[in-house]
């Protein structure tokens, strides 16, 4: 049981994302690894809350991929806040999965996933998920419309939160 092209590609799109966001810190240098020299990387030193997506929330249509890859990294015991309108005649309805596995997150199979907010939790504050697993990726996707919402490849991205280092 081979994979296909489609699950090849997204493997590919996976690993150069991992490997853009491993490289973006503009501060890590050469001779700063392990954080051997006078600063650390990190200049801040508390746990952040993300809205995932900014300004655009959770919903329909907007890569999260690429967000993930643009607002990384993310750190252990960060908090994602997921808002999205609840239901409604003119929305969509969305809700928050956590996938097992990197083959479920490429294939969006959620038999196996578990629901983190339902398509009501998202109003107001929106719902909060404490990333607490270090060194660990978190898939999440959205799995209304039977998965369809993650199978476009939009509604769907992974962090690996990282040790937050002091000085």
């Amino acid at each position: 049981m081979g994979f296909t092209i489609a699950q090849g590609l997204m493997l590919l799109l996976l690993t150069a994302s991992t490997l853009a966001v491993s490289m973006a810190n503009k501060d890590w240098q050469s001779g700063n690894w392990p954080f051997r020299g006078p600063h650390h990387p990190n200049k801040t030193q508390v746990s952040k809350r993300i809205i995932v997506g900014g300004s655009q929330h959770w919903r329909f249509g907007f890569n999260y991929t690429n967000w993930a890859i643009k607002h990384g990294p993310f750190y252990l015991n960060d908090t994602l806040v997921f808002k999205y309108d609840p239901p409604n005649a003119t929305t969509f309805p969305h809700s928050v999965y956590l996938l097992p596995n990197l083959r479920s997150f490429v294939t969006c199979d959620l038999r196996r996933a578990k629901r983190l907010a339902s398509v009501t939790q998202g109003g107001g504050e929106g719902f909060k998920f404490l990333l607490k697993r270090p060194r660990q990726p978190h898939y999440f996707a959205c799995g209304e419309r039977n998965g369809f919402h993650c199978m476009n490849g939009t509604m769907k991205f992974f962090v690996m939160p990282i040790f937050r280092l002091y000085r």
